[in-house]
């Protein structure tokens, strides 16, 4: 939430040069202020994880957010309930002539596939439209950041020698508000069989890469207009998500890697470390303050939002 100030206040200019969310007296006054609507189109098998690991983020700020969970209308899986889906989900077709401020694409397990053979490619392609047309600011992860590169730029991606498996140490290439705050080298779990080129992402001028790792590539991509964030990490996974994962695979075949940089001394039967946790706050409640909060419309109703690419 932004500090109330007087304007004249001397500090202003600078803790606004160091990204401070300020507000004078006067705007403070008279603000209007409404709860967030935010969209989390969840394509994870395991839905009610992926909510839990979200809304623990995204409950990390004082606002007031209001969610729509939404699922493919074209594809169900078979790992939640129809019930838990039933009472909780709606599809695209529930929300066309709506707007948001804010939404959240999830991964999903189907990176091995080329895009046009997904299941459900055409009902993503209207999502990812909707994206653009229907809301304000926009977080891709992982798979959705690969197929939101695809249908909007042409990007493509490729398949790597070994998965990307595990929590890699990550820089920025330049400073942006929705990473404020963050220390020079950052840690970002990852789990993907599939990469973005950096050369292919810096070749669109309409994009800014803000994170890459030496060991995992290309992290974090926005567009210059501050409305689309790409992420190939899942830095909503909790402590033993990839541990999960670890023993899935390990249950259908014998030669599954451990993942890097988690386990200590690379013992299984150690517990894991989170050394992510911090920075996966603090770049949810950067995207929903500096993102959604202070530059959404009151109104959203009345708006045509900035259509870009």
């Amino acid at each position: 939430m932004p500090v109330i100030i007087p304007r004249d206040l001397p500090a202003t200019k600078r803790l606004l040069a160091e990204d401070i969310f300020l507000m004078h007296e006067k705007r403070a006054k008279t603000q209007d202020i409404r709860p967030l609507r935010i969209a989390i189109v969840n394509l994870m098998p395991k839905k009610i994880e992926t909510e839990t690991q979200l809304l623990r983020l995204l409950s990390n700020t004082p606002l007031q957010i209001e969610i729509d969970f939404i699922t493919t209308k074209s594809y169900v899986g078979t790992h939640t309930p129809l019930s838990h889906m039933d009472k909780f989900y709606i599809t695209l077709d529930d929300i066309r002539s709506q707007r948001y401020d804010g939404m959240i694409i999830t991964g999903a397990p189907v990176e091995h596939l080329p895009f046009e053979e997904v299941a459900y490619w055409s009902e993503m392609k209207d999502i990812l439209d909707f994206s653009i047309s229907n809301t304000f600011s926009t977080m891709y992860i992982c798979w959705a950041s690969q197929a939101a590169l695809y249908h909007m730029y042409g990007i493509d991606k490729f398949t790597t020698d070994k998965k990307i498996f595990g929590v890699f140490p990550h820089t920025l290439t330049k400073p942006h508000s929705i990473t404020r705050g963050f220390d020079d080298v950052f840690h970002i779990p990852h789990s993907r069989h599939t990469r973005n080129r950096v050369r292919d992402v810096a070749a669109v001028d309409d994009l800014e890469i803000l994170s890459i790792s030496e060991e995992s590539g290309l992290f974090l991509t926005a567009t210059k207009d501050g409305r689309r964030f790409f992420a190939s990490g899942h830095v909503e996974y909790d402590r033993y998500t990839l541990a999960r994962e670890y023993e899935r695979d390990r249950e259908k075949r014998d030669d599954v890697a451990l993942p890097q940089n988690y386990f200590p001394d690379n013992d299984p039967s150690r517990k894991p470390l989170q050394n992510w946790r911090s920075d996966a706050h603090l770049l949810f409640s950067n995207w929903l303050n500096y993102h959604v909060y202070q530059v959404t419309p009151f109104d959203l109703s009345g708006t045509e939002f900035p259509k870009g690419k």
